[in-house]
């Protein structure tokens, strides 16, 4: 009886109208597993509609699809023709052998990577199937390698993209510990162009993630400037 009222509470939540004032996003958010703070899509929402040209976006770390899907959402919504390119090798911690299992279960890290990889792959090509985007199976340290190589690569899907030039807005979400955020922000950093954005997820003054240290640095730059914090950080690039 009480999944019964939760399940219809939620049903008549999505018929109100959404913070972000789309039908869409709250939809998204029931059907598509993912991890995603509110105040995310509002700084996505605000990047996408202030872009700077249609130079690519690039996302670290796709998970099951939801940011992705969101961001395909505004580009579409704001009639942007940049393309999304996405990273992310579905290898997640204490799963990189491949061998344990996940505690209590008998499923294996792998079957779990498969899994999330093929959810990934189903949720994009249904609730972003008018421009899909383009997924490359790396690391993001491999990721930006490819990129500043101009490699032509093949995507999950099969499809060749060209790697590589100007990048407009970056959101990293990969590893959240200090040494790979910061590699995954100075990367960024290298193609992010004047008037970019660059999203880091769990990155607020309160997150527990190694991620804010990051933040502290960028401030200290002095070539980029703070748009949102809400509570995470949307950072412009100046010069």
């Amino acid at each position: 009886m009480r999944i019964s009222k939760t399940i219809k509470r939620l049903i008549e939540q999505a018929r109100k109208k959404p913070a972000t004032g789309y039908h869409f996003v709250r939809w998204l958010r029931f059907a598509n597993a993912g991890m995603l703070n509110t105040g995310n899509i509002y700084c996505i929402e605000y990047a996408i509609k202030n872009l700077p040209s249609d130079n690519p976006i690039i996302e670290i770390g796709s998970f099951c699809g939801l940011s992705t899907n969101l961001i395909s959402f505004y580009l579409r919504k704001f009639s942007k023709k940049n393309k999304l390119i996405t990273s992310d090798k579905w290898i997640f911690e204490g799963g990189e052998t491949g061998s344990a299992n996940l505690d209590g279960s008998n499923i294996s890290n792998t079957q779990y990577s498969e899994f999330v990889k093929g959810t990934y792959i189903r949720n994009i090509s249904f609730f972003s199937k008018e421009n899909l985007p383009y997924t490359i199976e790396q690391f993001s340290d491999e990721f930006f390698r490819l990129w500043s190589e101009n490699r032509t690569e093949n995507d999950v899907l099969g499809r060749q993209i060209q790697l590589g030039g100007k990048i407009s807005f970056s959101y990293i979400d990969g590893n959240h510990t200090y040494e790979y955020s910061k590699r995954d922000f100075e990367n960024t950093d290298k193609y992010l162009e004047p008037g970019g954005f660059v999203l880091f997820d769990d990155s607020a003054d309160s997150s527990d993630w190694e991620v804010k240290k990051v933040i502290k640095e960028v401030k200290k730059t002095g070539r980029y400037e703070v748009v949102i914090n809400n509570p995470n950080y949307l950072f412009r690039k100046i010069k």
